[in-house]
């Protein structure tokens, strides 16, 4: 089969790959859509960043959010069968260590086992994945193979933060940083119950976007946010004069720029939660942390990526609220076109990417 890979100065090549005999607890899967993350930009794309054990491995197939459809099972399957249509989580960890038997395989500590779907094992941009059985989350009927690659990533990794700092109809959340996890975060924000949602982005493209999308397609009587503000130094003052004077009670950070950063833990009210989610970057020089968090009881998360269960929990929640992640999809590539999906991935004039196969290239 020809997979894609990421030589790390901005291109992409395609080679043969052999689909290798299936191992004991391992599964093949029919790929049908892979998604574009932010960190495949940065880290592998643009250049190799990783290190040791974290390192993209030179020629492995890209893509770490990937779904498909099983079509053969190796020896000691215990759950899943051909014919299931799964999501894959896109860490396979030691499962031993204590990370991974929280569920959170992302933080495996097995420098061996540990290996990331897309950077140190093939991924997604590939007709065909080999993926471990312990990997896998059912992906429910409702939703399209293309909702559940965002979830193997950017949905998962959003939900773990949100749920971290707690949303409900009683809070107005800021977002800062409106790309592909930034929208994600007012889709579920929304559906959770916020009410008035505030938005914060640099990118004309983006800002365009983030005011138009509805949280259900084909029905534009609910937006996924209520205010969508330019970054600029008055965003502080933006945001509270649209809060009643006294900032959000909940703030979500998606862009890892350090004057967003700074605006996000700001424009929080006292006793407020703030998330840091986008990765990379630093925090502004400007931070006081007695005049800005702690004589206001304020509370700073870091979060990174999920667990297993959350993300299953995930899928269900999105096919009971009829809400599908695919619809922040703004463009879809076959894997011939790879080399522009990413290239436009990079310019971050879009939504999300999605390199897609068979029925989902086709949506």
């Amino acid at each position: 089969m020809i997979g894609a890979y990421l030589p790390g100065d901005s291109s992409v090549a395609f080679k043969e790959y052999a689909i290798p005999e299936l191992k004991h607890g391992e599964v093949l899967l029919r790929t049908k859509a892979s998604t574009i993350c932010g960190s495949d930009i940065r880290c592998i794309y643009n250049e190799h960043l990783g290190k040791g054990p974290e390192a993209y491995q030179q020629e492995m197939v890209a893509g770490h959010e990937p779904a498909g459809q099983v079509v053969a099972c190796g020896p000691g399957i215990r759950e899943f069968k051909a014919g299931d249509r799964v999501v894959i989580y896109h860490i396979s960890g030691c499962g031993v260590c204590n990370d991974c038997r929280r569920g959170y395989q992302i933080s495996c500590t097995s420098e061996e086992y540990r290996k990331a779907y897309g950077w140190q094992r093939h991924g997604g941009m590939a007709p065909y994945i080999v993926a471990e059985e312990k990997d896998l989350v059912h992906l429910p009927d409702s939703l399209t193979y293309a909702d559940g690659a965002q979830v193997a990533c950017g949905f998962g990794t959003v939900y773990e933060g949100l749920e971290k700092i707690g949303i409900s109809g009683n809070d107005a959340v800021l977002i800062t940083g409106l790309g592909p996890v930034g929208l994600a975060a007012a889709m579920l924000c929304r559906c959770l119950g916020a009410k008035n949602i505030i938005g914060i982005e640099a990118m004309p493209e983006r800002i365009e976007i983030a005011r138009e999308l509805p949280l259900r397609k084909g029905d534009a009587s609910i937006k996924l946010f209520d205010s969508v503000l330019a970054a600029g130094p008055d965003n502080e003052a933006e945001v509270r004069a649209l809060t009643g004077g006294h900032g959000v009670e909940r703030a979500v950070e998606c862009s890892a720029h350090h004057e967003a950063r700074l605006t996000a833990i700001q424009a929080t009210r006292k006793w407020g939660k703030i998330v840091l989610i986008g990765e990379g970057g630093t925090l502004s020089a400007d931070f006081a942390p007695s005049r800005d968090m702690i004589h206001d009881q304020k509370t700073l998360y870091g979060s990174w990526v999920t667990n297993l269960w959350r993300m299953d929990e995930l899928l269900e929640r999105l096919a009971r609220w009829e809400v599908h992640p695919e619809d922040l999809i703004t463009h879809r590539f076959g894997l011939e076109d790879a080399a522009k999906a990413y290239e436009l991935m990079a310019s971050g004039k879009c939504g999300k990417v999605a390199v897609c196969f068979d029925e989902e290239l086709e949506a």
